[in-house]
């Protein structure tokens, strides 16, 4: 099993596109699977917002779906998926029935009213746009529905840093390849390879380390205007049912859990979905494991290409402005 960091492109069959608010800090993504998919969702954190996720259980009779949405603004930016469904339907893409074919689009949200206008939120009209921009190569960073995500929320609007949305590849014996596009807007710290910070909640020029922070709390913490979540979309080539769809979504979580520290609380609404083309023979121990590394890999990646904004540092920020070399990935905290 090989990792590739530096190629942005989603497996055959899944395109991916933006929309950017760029003076509201918020967006929307969508990934499109017009020939439909197989799929599964896993959600966790105390905090989820999201649309049509039941019809990927495993008990429900329909076995494809067409589309989904990431998208910024909170629970209302769920309407936007409306956009997705009417693009889909535009071009003939849906589940056949009787009398029309029908797109089934599942959707999620981020909580970025905390930045930006907290009124900013992605409509109908800017999915359908993101869908109307979907390729396979895509942008990263600061775009579409990372355009508005922060990490490292522990300490407040003032100690958080600038997340966003990246894609990670895994690439599996037998020529099946793994994808993950993640939205990262955390609670936590985002965490190295090495157990270090890449970015996370900062007291002046050091950072906090929020784990520690929140264990050493005496109570609960309270929050106002910020709240968090992390988004991922796994894709792949492989022949997966929508049982083993679902098994790889819970094992996907494990790759959040490496990059993002704390993770899964209860202002975090972490979901997972999985999406399996099915074009490639391949297993779900493989699979599973293989998604776990691009989701921890396209979390990092997230808040490594993000740009800062308003006084939001980026990752980015703290090379430029401290002068630091990347180890493994990371600025040394304080150099």
């Amino acid at each position: 099993m090989t990792a590739e960091t530096a190629v942005a492109v989603v497996v055959e069959g899944i395109s991916v596109g933006h929309f950017s608010d760029r003076e509201g800090l918020t967006g929307c993504t969508a990934v499109l699977a017009p020939d439909g998919v197989t799929a599964s969702v896993d959600i966790r954190g105390g905090a989820p917002g999201t649309l049509d996720t039941a019809l990927l259980s495993p008990h429900a009779s329909v076995s494809e779906i067409h589309g989904v949405l990431l998208t910024g603004g909170s629970a209302p930016g769920l309407g936007a998926a409306a956009g997705l469904t009417h693009f889909l339907r535009e071009g003939g893409h849906g589940y056949r029935t009787p009398y029309a074919r029908v797109p089934l689009v599942a959707a999620a949200v981020v909580y970025d009213l905390g930045v930006g206008s907290a009124l900013a939120c992605p409509g109908p009209e800017d999915a359908y746009q993101a869908a109307s921009a979907a390729g396979r190569q895509i942008a990263e960073g600061s775009v579409g529905a990372g355009t508005g995500a922060t990490v490292g929320k522990l300490l407040g609007a003032a100690g958080l840093m600038k997340g966003g949305i990246a894609l990670s590849t895994v690439a599996v014996s037998g020529g099946v390849t793994v994808c993950a596009l993640t939205v990262v807007n955390a609670l936590g710290d985002v965490i190295a390879e090495d157990g270090s910070i890449l970015v996370g909640a900062r007291r002046g020029d050091a950072f906090a380390d929020s784990q520690e922070v929140l264990l050493a709390m005496p109570a609960a913490p309270t929050f106002t205007a910020i709240e968090s979540t992390t988004l991922s979309v796994v894709m792949t080539d492989a022949r997966l049912d929508k049982m083993q769809c679902g098994i790889v979504a819970r094992m996907s979580h494990d790759g959040l859990a490496r990059a993002i520290n704390p993770v899964h609380t209860p202002v975090d609404g972490d979901c997972v979905f999985v999406l399996a083309t099915g074009g490639k023979t391949s297993n779900v121990f493989q699979v599973g494991a293989a998604a776990a590394e691009a989701v921890a890999m396209s979390v990092r990646r997230a808040v490594q290409t993000a740009e800062g904004f308003d006084g939001v540092p980026s990752f980015k920020d703290l090379v430029r402005e401290r002068g630091c070399s990347e180890r493994r990935g990371a600025p040394a905290v304080g150099c």
